[in-house]
C-alpha cells in the first residue's frame, strides 16, 4: 500500500494498480484482461445489482473509472476526503467479491467499444494496435490489448473467474491513496476494506526481444480521407530505469514539447504538412518505444515520414544548444512540481511504479535530468534513433506509388 499526503488538496483519489494486462496473457486469452475490467463495473456479492453498486459510489461523491493497459490495469475512485472511509469499503467489494453477473449484457458492450478498432469494411485500422504488433510481433506487448473479436465472443464466466484468481491476489496488486486525508485513518480504513483479500502470486514479466531486426513495415487500407502514420523506435533504453531514458525523455521534449519545439515549428509552422502531430514515450519496466505520430492528407504522406525522420536524424549529427536544452529541463521540473498539485498524477507516479520497482522521489528525477549534456543526448539519439530500432506504421487509402517513396526514405536513414 502506497499512501501520498497532499494535505494542501480537498480531494482523494484511491487506485487500485495490478499487474494484469495483455502483456501476461495467451493467445488463448487474449482480451481476457479487459474483459474482467469490464465485469467488475457488474457490481459486487454484498450489491449484486450495477445500478445499485454505482449508486452507493456516487452517492460518496466519487465515480469508478478503470483501465486495462499492456502492462498492468488500474481502478480509481475520487472523493471528498470526508467520504473516504466509506469509498474505501465500496471500493474493498470489487476486489473481495466480484458478482461476475450479466456477462452475456457486457460482452455486447465489449464488442460495441471493439467496433472502434474496425472501418465499415471489417479491416483493423487501429493504428496502435497495428503498430505495436509490427514492432513487437513475437510478443505479447504487441498483442491488442481487446483482443481478437473470436475470443471475446467465446469467454465464459469461469474463464473470467479463473483470470481474477489468478491476477488479483494481494501481491500483484498496490493500493494507492493520494491527497488531502489522515494517513493513520486511511491505512486503518484500508485494512478493513482489503480484509480477505486473497494473497495471490505476483505475474512473472518476460522482456521482448527482436529489437534490432528493422525497419518494419506496415500498411493498412482503409476509405478514409487522410493517412495515419506511426514512427516507432523501440529499445531496452526506453525502460524507465535504464540509464538512457533521462536523455531520451530530454529529446521526447525537444522534439514535441509545445509549439515551438522542433516537430510542430517544422512539420505545421513551415511546412503545413499535417494539422497535429505528436512525439511520446511509452515506457515498460524492461523496454519501450519512442513514438511520432501524425495525420494528413494521403498525398503528403511519404512528406511527412521524410520530415519527421530528418528532425530525430538531425539529434544524431548536430548538437542540442544549451539554450533549447535548458529551457526543456526547466519545463520538466515545473511539471514535475505541478504533479504536487494532482493527486492522480502522484497516485501514478508513486503508487503505479511500485507494481515494478521502487519509484524514484523528485529530487532523484531532478537529478537524472540535470546531468544530461549535449554530447550524452546526441550519443542516445545516434543509438536509438536507426533503422533497425524503426517499425513504420500507416493506416490510409492505398498507393502503391506512396508505400514505395515511404520505404525509400527509410531505406536512406541510419
Amino acid at each position: 500500500m502506497v499512501t501520498i499526503p497532499l494535505p494542501h488538496l480537498h480531494t482523494v483519489s484511491v487506485v487500485m494498480y495490478a499487474r494484469v494486462g495483455s502483456r501476461y496473457e495467451s493467445e488463448a486469452t487474449s482480451g481476457l484482461s479487459h474483459f474482467l475490467e469490464h465485469m467488475l463495473f457488474r457490481g459486487t456479492r454484498e450489491r449484486p445489482d450495477p445500478h445499485a453498486f454505482h449508486s452507493a459510489i456516487e452517492a460518496v461523491g466519487g465515480t469508478l473509472y478503470a483501465e486495462t493497459g499492456r502492462d498492468y490495469s488500474l481502478y480509481q475512485i475520487s472523493v471528498h476526503p470526508e467520504s473516504l472511509d466509506e469509498a474505501l469499503s465500496l471500493f474493498g467489494e470489487i476486489f473481495r467479491a466480484p458478482a461476475f453477473s450479466g456477462i452475456e449484457v457486457e460482452r455486447r458492450v465489449v464488442l460495441e467499444e471493439m467496433l472502434e478498432d474496425f472501418d465499415e469494411r471489417g479491416r483493423l485500422v487501429n493504428i496502435d494496435d497495428l503498430a505495436r504488433r509490427e514492432a513487437w510481433p513475437d510478443h505479447p506487448l504487441g498483442w491488442s490489448i481487446v483482443g481478437p473479436l473470436a475470443n471475446v465472443r467465446r469467454f465464459t464466466r469461469a474463464d473470467v473467474k479463473r483470470h481474477f484468481a489468478r491476477f488479483y491476489g494481494a501481491r500483484n496488486m498496490v493500493l494507492c491513496i493520494s491527497g488531502g486525508f489522515d494517513p493513520r485513518r486511511a491505512l486503518a480504513g484500508a485494512r478493513r476494506a482489503m480484509r480477505g483479500l486473497t494473497p495471490g502470486t505476483r505475474a512473472p514479466v518476460h522482456p521482448p526481444d527482436g529489437l534490432e531486426r528493422g525497419p518494419r513495415f506496415r500498411f493498412a487500407e482503409t476509405d478514409a480521407s487522410q493517412s495515419q502514420m506511426q514512427l516507432l523506435f523501440t529499445g531496452p533504453e526506453l525502460a524507465e530505469r535504464a540509464p538512457e531514458y533521462p536523455a531520451l525523455l530530454l529529446l521526447a521534449r525537444i522534439i514535441d514539447d509545445g509549439m515551438s519545439a522542433r516537430l510542430h515549428a517544422r512539420i505545421i509552422d513551415e511546412l503545413g504538412l499535417a494539422y497535429s502531430v505528436g512525439a511520446s514515450l511509452d515506457t515498460f519496466v524492461d523496454a519501450g518505444l519512442f513514438e511520432i505520430d501524425g495525420a494528413c492528407k494521403p498525398a503528403s504522406l511519404p512528406a511527412l515520414v521524410r520530415e519527421c525522420l530528418a528532425i530525430v536524424e538531425r539529434l544524431g549529427d548536430e548538437r542540442v544548444s544549451d539554450a533549447e536544452l535548458d529551457k526543456v529541463k526547466r519545463r520538466y521540473r515545473w511539471d514535475l512540481e505541478r504533479a504536487f498539485d494532482d493527486p492522480d498524477v502522484m497516485a501514478g507516479w508513486l503508487g503505479g511504479a511500485e507494481l515494478f520497482v521502487r519509484p524514484l522521489g523528485f529530487a532523484e528525477k531532478i537529478e537524472r535530468i540535470r546531468r544530461i549534456g549535449p554530447d550524452e543526448l546526441r550519443e542516445v539519439a545516434r543509438r536509438v534513433f536507426t533503422k533497425k530500432r524503426l517499425t513504420v506504421a500507416c493506416v490510409g487509402p492505398k498507393d502503391a506509388r506512396r508505400e514505395a517513396a515511404v520505404r525509400r526514405t527509410v531505406d536512406r536513414f541510419r
